[in-house]
């Protein structure tokens, strides 16, 4: 596996029932995923000699991020080396601008978006989403009724950009000049107003054999993962299933082998527009270490290995996950006690990372019957375990 981060660490967990064999090239030995595997190659991905002699060796690549640049992994490909996902499915989740052009060309509903050149023209952009509600040929499918049009729009960094970095909600065209600095493509969004934010996961082997997840909501905070809920509450079934046959859709389109997610905004008039895609063990899809039959962890590995999928039903009615941010942390053996005297059927999953404020240093998984009650729980460990919650 390609990158040292906690979903490499959570992917070698799960391989270590099936004894399979797991390598890392990871940036640094303190990564979380180097802290635990026991074959850790310290290197940057980006070098293409550091990454094809990782790769000697190894039955199949695959990551815990996607970054590494498209022609190495042609290159890998070339030397004879299963990648999964494979370049030519992974540059849709590397690239926003790729990304858009495909999901437009294969009909996936979308915000309306073009690549913009500079702060004139994201004006330009904002101008055309205010005064024009017909569909446009290559922007999306994204009907605008009048609300929200014009500023703000969204600035995305095609390449690059993970957890709200890479992207501006800007409000006029001297905002719009900060994306520009970077000196890559900028793709221009109009602004969705949605009710909520959802996610379809699917896991897709190389012979083709599918699995869907329950789509869950996905809460953010400041642009990050804060609370994921399974299923997503209250939604259609209507709706829940044209997600999951959307994502599914999608995965055989692209040719991805491996986990997808696909992140979604849920509209006021209950339509869904495709947001994001990852390609790879996702945040929105923790909730299934404990919460599903087989974790999407588990599952990922099946799959880039072309083993039988598991069973990706949920376990309880309601699962709920909870980041732990990083905070002011109180003595972590102290946390441990209460959090675990206080609700036994708690699931505390630790990265082993360094604290800095706002970084994903965990996560805790809840579940039962009562929605409430499963928030309720999620919520206080996470925030006793971060230092914000001291009773």
């Amino acid at each position: 596996m390609v990158g040292g981060g906690q979903l490499a660490r959570m992917t070698h967990e799960a391989g270590i029932p099936l004894g399979i064999k797991f390598k890392l090239l990871s940036d640094t030995p303190q990564d979380s995923a180097a802290q635990v595997v026991s074959e850790v190659v310290v290197g940057d991905y980006r070098d293409l000699d550091t990454l094809r002699a990782f790769a000697r060796g190894c039955d199949v690549i695959t990551f815990d991020h996607e970054h590494v640049p498209t022609a190495h992994l042609r290159a890998l490909e070339a030397d004879g080396i299963p990648v999964r996902p494979g370049p030519d499915a992974l540059v849709h989740a590397q690239d926003k601008g790729v990304m858009r052009a495909k999901l437009d060309a294969i009909g996936v509903p979308c915000p309306r978006h073009r690549i913009v050149s500079d702060p004139e023209d994201a004006a330009r952009f904002a101008a055309e989403v205010a005064g024009d509600g017909a569909q446009r040929p290559g922007e999306g499918r994204w009907p605008a009724d009048g609300s929200g049009g014009g500023f703000p729009v969204v600035l995305k960094t095609v390449r690059g950009g993970y957890d709200g970095k890479g992207v501006w909600v800007v409000r006029s065209s001297k905002e719009a000049e900060e994306p520009f600095r970077a000196g890559v493509p900028v793709l221009a969004e109009e602004k969705v107003d949605f009710a909520r934010e959802l996610a379809a996961n699917i896991v897709r082997s190389p012979h083709g054999q599918a699995v869907a997840y329950p789509v869950v909501e996905s809460i953010q905070v400041d642009g990050v993962c804060d609370t994921v809920i399974a299923p997503a509450p209250g939604l259609d079934p209507e709706l829940a299933g044209h997600a999951q046959e959307l994502a599914l859709r999608i995965g055989q389109e692209l040719g991805v082998v491996g986990h997808l997610a696909v992140e979604l905004f849920e509209t006021a008039d209950g339509r869904i527009l495709v947001n994001e895609l990852a390609m790879r063990p996702h945040n929105s899809g923790h909730w299934t270490q404990d919460g599903a039959i087989t974790s999407q962890f588990a599952n990922h590995v099946r799959a880039v290995l072309d083993l039988p999928l598991g069973d990706p039903r949920p376990r309880a009615r309601w699962t709920v996950m909870a980041n732990v941010l990083g905070g002011d942390y109180p003595d972590m053996y102290s946390a441990y006690l209460h959090c675990m005297a206080r609700d036994p059927q708690l699931k505390i999953h630790m990265y082993g990372k360094d604290v800095k404020p706002g970084r994903k240093v965990g996560h805790v998984n809840t579940y039962g019957d009562d929605l409430a009650e499963v928030r309720e729980r999620a919520a206080h460990a996470a925030g006793y375990l971060r230092g914000t919650i001291t009773e």
